[in-house]
């Protein structure tokens, strides 16, 4: 799943996108409200941590004018500003949930991630595909009764076709949503992961349809 980070703290921004890319998220960060807005309205964000305190335009006046535009990506925001007040304003333009600074990095993963269910409409967080499961929230993966090991890449890839079982998946949409938009590197570098998939995993469980991307089946 991809995100947007709008946080003009350089060192909080930085922070965060290394601890969520460790978790298995593509993450994109901006340090201005303006250019937030700008992304935020052109990209294909799965959820938009948004501070409050930005230049050009300040965070609830992003979330007020992504809500009018009709963008129902979930926010949370972030501020070191507290208070009843500031949190019904912050609800209020349409944020979905409200995080005060300074805040423990396990409690934004988990909000994070309640966030992303919630988007879901609370769908199962295990995705089985054949005797393939895929529990999303622990990130595990299991064949049958056995556990498979994924590195976390390979785990994203996998995601990103088993949300689209039997349906084919473009590497443009793989890259999109496992690697983050300053990727300038060789976009073959998606048949480096679906080759170590094929290897886990059965050979037959990936097709490749030639010239449009892959096709998770049931082995």
């Amino acid at each position: 799943m991809r995100l947007l980070i709008v946080e003009d703290e350089r060192r909080l921004a930085v922070s965060l996108a290394k601890g969520l890319t460790a978790e298995g998220f593509a993450v994109d960060v901006v340090h201005d409200g303006l250019e937030g807005l700008h992304r935020a309205g052109e990209g294909a964000y799965d959820l938009v941590l948004l501070d409050i305190m930005l230049p050009g335009m300040n965070g609830y006046r992003v979330c007020g004018a992504l809500r009018a535009a009709g963008n129902d990506v979930p926010i949370l925001m972030l501020t070191a500003k507290d208070g009843e007040y500031d949190e019904a304003e912050g609800l209020d333009t349409g944020a979905d949930d409200y995080l005060t600074k300074p805040f423990s990095y396990v409690v934004l993963v988990a909000r994070v991630k309640a966030l992303l269910r919630r988007r879901g409409g609370g769908a199962s967080p295990v995705l089985s595909v054949g005797d393939l499961r895929m529990d999303t929230a622990a990130r595990r993966v299991h064949l049958g009764e056995d556990e498979v090991v994924l590195t976390v890449k390979e785990f994203s890839v996998l995601e990103q076709l088993a949300v689209r079982a039997g349906e084919v998946v473009s590497k443009a949409e793989i890259l999109e949503h496992v690697w983050d938009f300053a990727y300038d590197g060789d976009p073959n570098i998606i048949e480096v992961y679906v080759s170590a998939l094929r290897r886990k995993l059965g050979a037959e469980r990936i097709q490749t349809v030639r010239g449009a991307g892959y096709r998770l089946v049931a082995g």
